[in-house]
């Protein structure tokens, strides 16, 4: 039942003494500004991300085990130590035999027990490589394949649940291009990343000796020719690959088929044999998001050397499994990946690795203990209270976009009322009962709550889609957006500060939290979540008129943001059309959540005179900035750039700043200061 909230800036306490009513003072609310955050010294109309994060950053300068650390790593990290010791309470416990208790407690103790995983060496995927390496037909080939997605390992594409796209109130099979071990194609094809390339060939070689697949493998030949046969598979399939811009697009991936069509497309791949294996004998239809790529995997499975592609299937279970194995596989794979790839200077300590592990296989039901201790109700209360004001607020500014016809204004105001709002923590949880976790191995464990949550995806295929379920755990920070249910979920995690602080005035917490409610209702309005209904189906409900001004508006944004230099050497640019979707999503966030400050000035809801110097205003702009303060190495900074849909922190301050012109005029900039942009360059959407 959700309980009326007393805004906490007006609420007057009353206490009874000697039979009369005294009032007592409201309590006292702080700014929301911590100034050990700033760096004043610096100019605000010049850089102000400095200003707003400089001192921050001064005081959390990066540790050899990050490559990027900042507002939201630190609460992450806070986060962790707290789940580390709900874990440790759970352990130290007498917990009965194939309890949840027991499995958290079981899987964190292998995990954390390096004498045994050293002693235990490449065992733990001895099996798996043996029988790698000992097919001997086209036939197994692909059989395997379809054994190894059942593990949770994903040689060449992958299978998920997702909402059909005409009708979102059923779950469908979706097929998805994967199997690049560095994750992107373009590692694989520009020329600027030969370096990269040579290591991930040497990674290859490495581990695959570690691991006593040159000894299994029925050729001649060493490391360094397995490498070459691994790298020769995956280069060919980036080639066939969609591009991260194509990806985005919901029109562009969506190719509806019948398991015939499907079957006739890709026949090496048998298929029949494959859904049997994942659990959907009886499927009929699916979406393929890159067919091309899918037709390609066949040509691969049926026309290619098979000891590349053995080499490849095994590289596959190597490259998976070296996280959970002995520590020279750990440490391999983290000079490349955490090295090379991102510029860490050493690996995290080995408990937060294993907490990560007992997170992600038993997420929720860790959940369910982070909220017990540590999620105040009065928190939900108050946020619930946030989110409909800014639900308010975005209907104002739907009604002011001058550039939309009055009939699509009503059907975004439709789809804007329509929007599920998820807070704190969900009403029912999932049930871990069907887990396994037994005192073996690490990465046998591992492969088993991997199967676990492959049942449970595949479970869902051709039944109605569950509005109740969460994507993300209460302990996570972070929120998100789901265009097929149209919601919006806040995990409890995040709301706390910076994002989210009960004790301070809301001028703070709408420049924080209240705009990433904002930006979250965004996503449900960007390039991609504007293609979708109030319903979550995919349908166009713009007329041509409106859609025409969306992209004259949304170019000018791109522009901007290509146009950002975010590392001289080597010299990266920003990539505009690849973070459009949140760019949009920063810019309405903004307006959005401005307009409910606004209102709640008026209610006198917010303290409408300075604090620590600054006024509502100002306060809003700094406690947003602040969201966003960090520091990166150069290696993240490209890595991101090619990798992240999201704009770097420091640019999703700089870069969106200067688009609104309300912070403009709370910080008088001026013509030729380096946050000015002209009104007319300006970008308003939402």
């Amino acid at each position: 039942m959700k309980k009326t909230l007393l805004t906490i800036a007006t609420m007057a306490l009353l206490a009874t003494a000697c039979n009369h009513k005294a009032k007592t003072e409201a309590p006292q609310l702080t700014s929301g500004i911590d100034p050990s955050y700033l760096d004043t010294t610096a100019n605000p109309v010049e850089d102000f991300y400095r200003y707003a994060c400089g001192g921050w950053m001064d005081a959390n300068p990066l540790k050899p085990e990050y490559s990027r650390y900042g507002s939201f790593d630190k609460l992450a990290e806070t986060n962790q130590e707290q789940l580390r010791g709900l874990i440790d309470s759970v352990s130290a416990a007498q917990n009965e035999k194939g309890s949840i208790s027991d499995k958290i407690a079981t899987l964190y103790n292998i995990g954390m027990d390096s004498v045994k995983l050293n002693q235990q060496g490449a065992e733990p995927i001895q099996e798996l490589l043996k029988g790698i390496a000992a097919i001997n037909s086209r036939e197994a080939l692909a059989a395997k394949v379809a054994e190894l997605h059942h593990i949770g390992i994903d040689p060449f594409f992958g299978i998920m649940n997702e909402a059909d796209p005409d009708n979102s109130k059923m779950q469908m099979a979706w097929i998805w291009q994967t199997g690049l071990g560095m994750g992107d194609r373009d590692y694989y094809l520009e020329k600027k990343n030969a370096d990269k390339r040579e290591k991930y060939q040497d990674l290859i070689a490495k581990e695959m000796v570690m691991a006593g697949y040159d000894k299994m493998a029925s050729f001649a030949g060493g490391g360094n020719i397995i490498a070459k046969m691994v790298m020769d598979v995956e280069t060919g399939l980036a080639k066939a690959q969609y591009d991260k811009l194509k990806n985005r697009d919901p029109h562009a991936t969506l190719h509806k088929m019948t398991l015939d069509e499907l079957k006739k497309m890709a026949p090496a791949v048998a298929f029949d044999k494959y859904f049997a294996e994942m659990g959907l004998a009886n499927i009929k239809n699916m979406n393929v998001g890159q067919p091309e790529y899918i037709a390609e995997v066949s040509k691969v499975l049926a026309n290619a050397n098979m000891e590349s592609v053995k080499a490849y299937l095994a590289w596959n279970v190597v490259n998976t499994a070296a996280a959970y194995l002995s520590d020279d596989f750990v440490q391999a794979n983290f000079e490349f990946f955490g090295k090379t790839m991102s510029g860490q200077e050493e690996m995290r300590p080995r408990w937060k690795r294993v907490t990560s592990t007992v997170n992600g296989a038993m997420s929720e039901a860790l959940g369910q203990l982070y909220v017990a201790k540590y999620f105040p109700p009065e928190a939900k209360e108050r946020m619930v209270t946030l989110v409909n004001n800014l639900k308010e607020a975005f209907a104002v500014r739907i009604d002011g976009a001058n550039w939309m016809d009055p009939e699509t204004k009503e059907k975004a105001k439709d789809k804007l009322a329509a929007i599920l709002v998820k807070v704190g923590y969900p009403d029912k949880w999932r049930d871990y009962s069907k887990l396994e976790i037994n005192d073996d191995s690490y990465f046998a464990n591992v492969l088993r709550s991997n199967r676990f949550d492959v049942d449970y995806m595949m479970s869902k295929i051709d039944k109605p889609t569950d509005r109740d379920e969460w994507q993300m755990p209460p302990q996570m920070v972070n929120a998100y957006y789901n265009p097929t249910t149209n919601e919006i979920c806040f995990p409890a995690a995040i709301l706390q500060p910076p994002f989210f602080n009960m004790k301070a005035d809301d001028a703070a917490n709408y420049g924080a939290i209240g705009v990433v409610i904002g930006h979250e209702m965004t996503h449900g309005f960007d390039d991609q979540g504007h293609e979708y209904d109030k319903d979550g189906n995919l349908n166009n409900w713009w007329k041509e008129s409106d859609a025409t001004n969306f992209k004259t508006n949304a170019q000018v944004l791109i522009d901007h943001f290509n146009a950002i230099k975010v590392l001289d050497e080597p010299e990266t640019f920003a990539n505009g059309e690849f973070c459009l979707g949140e760019n949009i999503a920063d810019n309405g966030g903004l307006h959005i959540s401005y307009v409910a400050m606004q209102k709640a000035l008026e209610k006198q809801q917010v303290n409408g005179e300075p604090m620590d110097g600054y006024t509502p205003a100002q306060r809003f702009f700094l406690a947003y900035a602040a969201v966003w303060a960090s520091n990166i190495r150069d290696e993240e900074i490209v890595r991101l750039t090619a990798m992240d849909v999201h704009s770097l922190a420091k640019w999703r301050v700089n870069g969106t700043l200067p688009h609104i012109t309300e912070f403009i005029e709370a910080f008088n900039v001026q013509p030729g200061n380096k946050m000015y942009l002209a009104p007319e360059k300006r970008v308003t959407l939402w």
